[in-house]
């Protein structure tokens, strides 16, 4: 139970509202900013603005999945106000406050660190990582049906990376009846891909191996997909990229060469906020709570 901790949300999409109800039913006391629009009523919370002593004593801060832009803004879909997580905010924490966010950038990151506050990213976590995969590939292979006008069963699919969320995503094709391809560099994975049935590569040849493929599905956050590549690539060519932005395809020179890209990060949130939700509300608890464990150890 979470009876006593002082929990605040600040700002987000749909996947807060299961982790809002989650902390609630562990009897956290939660303050709301950013949800001024939001029409759920919660009973025992408060909704509030971004005032300078708004994290005054607060134990826990909860952002979205990414925690600031380069200038402090925090996003909220259930709010029209613009919201600016600044120095002054932060001093007003703690000491033992931590801020959690599933991705934080380096102004987060030395606004906290200025006070020895902790900023955990959950997008780090192996097994938030694995678990949101699921939702990555279910919108990336819905994404695919929606653009193309041949079946996935039988098509070739090239996956590049072979990380969680490449490992997931070269199964699910292969479930569907693709042949896949996957992309790598690293000897390990190399064996590993073949173990599991694809045809693996390595991305050094990334330029012959596009030659004859159907579909193309990145998670590598690097440029990989350049123009010399695309210049390779069959107009039929669908390119999802699934890496955090800017992404890793040259989308100025694909839609220059007629080949329809797509940047798609954060499958999760958008195709299945409830299952992310979940995901994202059952690490924080276990988290929140291991945390309050070592606490109270210390004292």
């Amino acid at each position: 139970m979470l009876t006593g901790i002082e929990v605040a949300f600040i700002g987000g999409d749909a996947r807060q509202l299961e982790v809002i109800q989650k902390l609630s039913e562990l009897d956290a006391t939660i303050t709301l900013i950013g949800f001024d629009n939001l029409q759920q009523n919660y009973n025992g919370m408060t909704k509030v603005d971004m005032k300078e002593d708004v994290l005054a004593g607060k134990d826990i801060v909860i952002l979205p999945a990414v925690g600031t832009d380069d200038q402090g803004k925090v996003e909220s879909i259930f709010s029209k106000s613009e919201m600016i997580l600044e120095e002054q905010h932060i001093a007003k924490l703690p000491s033992h406050a931590k801020v959690y966010t599933g991705m934080a950038k380096p102004y987060l990151k030395k606004l906290c660190s200025q006070y020895g506050i902790d900023v955990i990213e959950l997008f780090e976590r192996d097994d938030v990582a694995i678990y949101n995969s699921i939702p990555t590939a279910e919108g990336a292979i819905m994404m695919a049906i929606q653009n193309t006008d041949f079946t996935i069963h039988g098509s070739e699919s090239m996956v590049l990376g072979f990380g969680r969320t490449g490992i997931t995503m070269a199964r699910s094709l292969q479930g569907l009846g693709a042949h896949v391809l996957v992309g790598v560099r690293r000897p390990e994975h190399y064996a590993r891909a073949a173990e599991m049935g694809f045809t693996p590569f390595y991305i050094k040849d990334l330029y012959e191996r596009v030659a004859n493929i159907d579909l193309l599905f990145n998670t590598i956050p690097t440029m990989i997909v350049t123009a010399q590549v695309i210049t390779n690539i069959p107009h039929r060519v669908v390119i999802i990229d699934l890496a955090s932005r800017p992404g890793g395809t040259d989308f100025r020179f694909a839609e220059k060469r007629g080949i329809k890209a797509i940047l798609a990060p954060g499958l999760p949130g958008i195709v299945a906020p409830k299952s992310a939700g979940r995901i994202i509300a059952n690490t924080l608890c276990q988290l929140i709570e291991e945390d309050l464990i070592k606490r109270d150890g210390a004292q």
